[in-house]
C-alpha cells in the first residue's frame, strides 16, 4: 500500500498498541528491521536482532514493553509483536482482486447461483446446483462441481478443484492445485482383485480456513470429512477421508493423516507428521515434525519421535544394532528367567 498508507495512531488502534514517538507518521509497508526504510515499520520478537534493532531506520518497530527503551524510533508497544506483525501486513499489503463479473471464457451452469461481486476468471467453469457466495473470487481454471456451496469472501487460486457436493465456509482460502473432495482410498480386497468401495460422503470445510497448493482432502465414504473453522493447512498435505480436524489446528507440510482420525482443536502438526487412521487426538496437542502417531493422544502435550541427524557411520552401527534388538531382548528374558530361579533356589554353601 503506496498510495497513503496509515498512521501510526492508525494502526495503534487497529493492534491496541500503545505508541512511543509521532503519532502522525504515515506507514506505507512493512519491512525486515535491517533493511526497513522511514515509510516502513518492522518487529522485534528475539534478541538475536538486538543489533539490527540498534540500528534501524524503519519509521516504527513492534515490540514488548520490555525492549521499548532499546528502540531508537517510533514504537508501537504490543504482548505479541509478531501477531500485531500480521494483523498490520495484512491491512498494508491487501491482496489484489479480481473484478467481479463472469469472464468470456469462462463455463457457468444455467442453474449456477452467483452471489453479488463475485468474480469467475477465465477458463474456470462452474457446474450446476453451485451456490457461490458474495464477493468470492474464483480463479482460473478452477473447478466448480455440481452443488458446491462457496461461502462469501472465498478466494480459489488458480486451478483448484472442488468435487460435486462439498461446502466451503466464508473467507476461506484455496491455493493452487488443491483438491478438495476426491475419493477417498477405499478398495475390498477379492478372489479377483481389489474392488473399490463407494466414496458416498462429502468433504466440509468451516469459516476462515486456508489450503496450501496441491493438497488434497478426500471425501468420506460414508460420512463427511471435516474441517473446522480457523484450520491453516500447508503445502502438499494428504487428508484421507472421514477424517475431522478441529477449529483452529494448524497442520505443516507433507503430513499425511490416514481415514478416520479425529483432530482435536488447537493441535500443532509438524511437517511431514504420519498420523495413522481410526485414532483420536485430543485438544492442545503439538506434533513435531516427522513424527509418526500409531495410537490415541489423550492427553494435551508435545510428543515426537524423529531421528537426529548423525555422522553415516554412527547411523550404520546403529542401524545394525536396531536389527539386533530382538535377539538381545530373547536373551535378557532368558538371564532375568535364570536369574529369577537362581534366587528361588540359591546353590547350597560347602
Amino acid at each position: 500500500m503506496k498510495e497513503g498508507g496509515r498512521t501510526l495512531s492508525e494502526l495503534a488502534a487497529l493492534v491496541g498498541a500503545e505508541l512511543r514517538g509521532d503519532s502522525t507518521a504515515t506507514i506505507t509497508g512493512v519491512a525486515a528491521l535491517g533493511q526497513a526504510g522511514p515509510d516502513q515499520i518492522g518487529f522485534y520478537a528475539s534478541t538475536r536482532y538486538r543489533e539490527q534493532l540498534a540500528t534501524t531506520r524503519a519509521g516504527a518497530v513492534l515490540l514488548k514493553q520490555e525492549h521499548a527503551d532499546a528502540c531508537p524510533v517510533n514504537a508501537l508497544v504490543v504482548d505479541d509483536p509478531y501477531h500485531a506483525y500480521a494483523r498490520i501486513a495484512c491491512q498494508l499489503h491487501p491482496r489484489d482482486r479480481a473484478a467481479p463479473g463472469v469472464h468470456p471464457t469462462a463455463v457457468v451452469a444455467a442453474d449456477a447461483v452467483l452471489a453479488d461481486g463475485v468474480s469467475v476468471g477465465p477458463q474456470a467453469v462452474v457446474e450446476s446446483g453451485a451456490r457461490i457466495g458474495p464477493g468470492s473470487e474464483i480463479g482460473p481454471g478452477c473447478v466448480v462441481g455440481r452443488d458446491v456451496r462457496l461461502g462469501e469472501n472465498c478466494w480459489l487460486a488458480a486451478g483448484v478443484r472442488l468435487y460435486p457436493g462439498c461446502s466451503v465456509g466464508d473467507n476461506a482460502i484455496l491455493h493452487s492445485g488443491v483438491v478438495i473432495g476426491a475419493d477417498g482410498f477405499g478398495f475390498a480386497p477379492g478372489p479377483e482383485g481389489w474392488h473399490k468401495v463407494p466414496q458416498l460422503g462429502s468433504v466440509r470445510i468451516g469459516n476462515d480456513v486456508e489450503i496450501g497448493a496441491n493438497s488434497t482432502l478426500d471425501r468420506g465414504a460414508l460420512a463427511d470429512t471435516v474441517i473446522g473453522d480457523g484450520v491453516k493447512i500447508d503445502n502438499l498435505v494428504h487428508i484421507a477421508h472421514n477424517v475431522r480436524v478441529g477449529a483452529h489446528t494448524v497442520i505443516a507440510g507433507c503430513t499425511v493423516i490416514a481415514g478416520s482420525t479425529t483432530i482435536g482443536s488447537w493441535c500443532v502438526i509438524g511437517g511431514q507428521s504420519a498420523i495413522t487412521g481410526h485414532i483420536e487426538i485430543t485438544d492442545g496437542v503439538t506434533i513435531s515434525g516427522m513424527t509418526g502417531v500409531t495410537k490415541n493422544l489423550d492427553k494435551k502435550g508435545v510428543y515426537a519421535s524423529p531421528l537426529p541427524a548423525q555422522p553415516v557411520r554412527q547411523w550404520r552401527k546403529n542401524t545394525v544394532r536396531f536389527t539386533q534388538l530382538e535377539d538381545l531382548f530373547q536373551r535378557l528374558k532368558a538371564l532375568e528367567k535364570a536369574l529369577t530361579a537362581l534366587r528361588a533356589h540359591p546353590p547350597e554353601q560347602s
